[in-house]
């Protein structure tokens, strides 16, 4: 009998745990699986004007989209707590801070197991060069990445220095911008 008292007394404990479990896999799985929202047409058109100029002031853009001002900054509001509106930056001109070579580089990685990606990821975040980084399928890389430097010299200081003293890096092929055709941030929305 006294087996079954003290099997009792840790009852609350399990709860506890799986109810932190279960707790957890519900931030995970909003985190990862976000459904689209529905968005009308005065929605999108703030997102449009938003997309176009995010220093726009709440004033300006109601009169944008036939708003008041209060209604048009509780819709920006609802789109920002929802995740629609993910964050607002400033964009600088990188010609402008002597940053002139913008490289795109292919990573091949020796392992393909969770450990040496999580790695390759933590380092990679932590280069100031590197604006993106994207896991991809469907070539011989496994990563591109788009990087941003000065000159040819930084380049190489930057790909020898850090690219290629990352643990698990086998491959590294480097294509260099001419020119940009085509450089968006705003999403086909309309």
């Amino acid at each position: 009998m006294l087996e079954y008292f003290d099997m009792l007394a840790i009852i609350p404990f399990i709860i506890q745990y799986f109810g932190v479990l279960l707790r957890s896999y519900s931030i995970f799985v909003v985190m990862c699986v976000m459904k689209p929202i529905d968005l009308d047409r005065t929605d999108i058109r703030i997102l449009q004007c938003l997309q176009e100029n995010g220093a726009i002031s709440n004033l300006e853009l109601a009169e944008r989209v036939g708003l008041s001002p209060s209604p048009c900054s509780r819709r920006v509001r609802v789109l920002e707590e929802s995740g629609v509106i993910q964050k607002t930056v400033t964009v600088l001109n990188p010609e402008a801070f002597g940053l002139n070579l913008m490289a795109i580089i292919s990573i091949s990685m020796d392992r393909h197991t969770p450990e040496r990606f999580e790695n390759f990821e933590r380092e990679v975040r932590s280069f100031p060069e590197v604006q993106e980084c994207l896991m991809v399928t469907g070539q011989s890389a496994d990563y591109l990445l788009k990087a941003i430097v000065s000159d040819m010299g930084a380049y190489q200081q930057f790909l020898l220095g850090k690219l290629t003293r990352l643990e698990g890096v086998t491959g590294v092929h480097s294509s260099f911008v001419m020119r940009k055709i085509v450089d968006s941030t705003q999403l086909p929305i309309a």
